[in-house]
């Protein structure tokens, strides 16, 4: 019988130590050499054969590219003259109506460099017609300003559909029913009547006519004054 502290048991305590040690070694040498081995994991056996799968990564998708801008197309204005254009010859190509409805072009008269008083032109046409005959648009636009005046009387100013011309009416009975300040008209709408408001003589109704090019400052009341007689002519 082998009994702790005998030379039998410390030898046998001895060999099992050894033994478990050189199996230690032989496993080590058999997982440097073969090391794909049954005896390796899964994973080990594939990392050893090159099947190693990339780690899963997540991948956000690009965002699509922003698409360019889209310009509306530009709206379409009324033709607006050039700066050098000759007033007279860009009006004259709109064919404007005669101011009196009924009235003929060749009954117009040419007053406009006609003395009114000791120190200014008439800068207009007077055209004589019966009291009450309708007033007109000459073309489209719009009703800048219904003005009363001491020399006009009641007068109509009227852009014209660029807002660069303006077309003066005088000397009027009254104004059509309704018409406003900033009322938009046609060419050929009744604006008022023929009358002799003003310093118009009495006994003498008709409508005396002007058409100037405003300013850079678009202001109704002024500008330079055209021969309205060239331009219906």
């Amino acid at each position: 019988m082998t009994t702790k502290g005998s030379p039998a048991y410390s030898w046998m305590v001895f060999a099992a130590a050894g033994g478990f040690l050189i199996g230690m070694l032989v496993m080590a040498a058999l997982f440097t050499v073969f090391p794909a081995g049954p005896w390796a994991s899964a994973d080990r056996r594939a990392e050893a054969a090159g099947r190693v799968e990339p780690p899963v990564v997540a991948v956000r998708p690009s965002p699509p590219e922003t698409p360019p801008a889209v310009t509306p197309p530009a709206q379409t204005a009324a033709a607006v003259p050039s700066v050098s254009a000759d007033p007279v010859e860009v009006l004259r190509g709109r064919h404007l109506e005669l101011p009196i409805q009924g009235a003929r072009r060749e009954d117009v008269r040419d007053s406009f460099n006609e003395e009114r008083g000791a120190s200014r032109q008439h800068e207009a046409i007077d055209m004589l017609a019966a009291r009450h005959t309708p007033v007109i648009a000459v073309e489209d636009g719009t009703i800048a300003r219904l003005f009363n005046s001491e020399a006009g009387g009641i007068t109509v100013y009227q852009f014209d559909p660029t807002n660069i011309y303006v077309y003066y009416y005088a000397h009027l009975q009254r104004y059509v029913d309704g018409l406003k300040d900033g009322d938009r008209v046609r060419r050929g709408d009744v604006l008022g009547y023929v009358g002799t408001s003003g310093n118009a003589p009495p006994d003498t109704p008709h409508l005396h006519f002007a058409i100037f090019q405003m300013t850079d400052q678009k202001q109704w009341w002024q500008g330079m004054p055209i021969d309205p007689y060239k331009v219906l002519r």
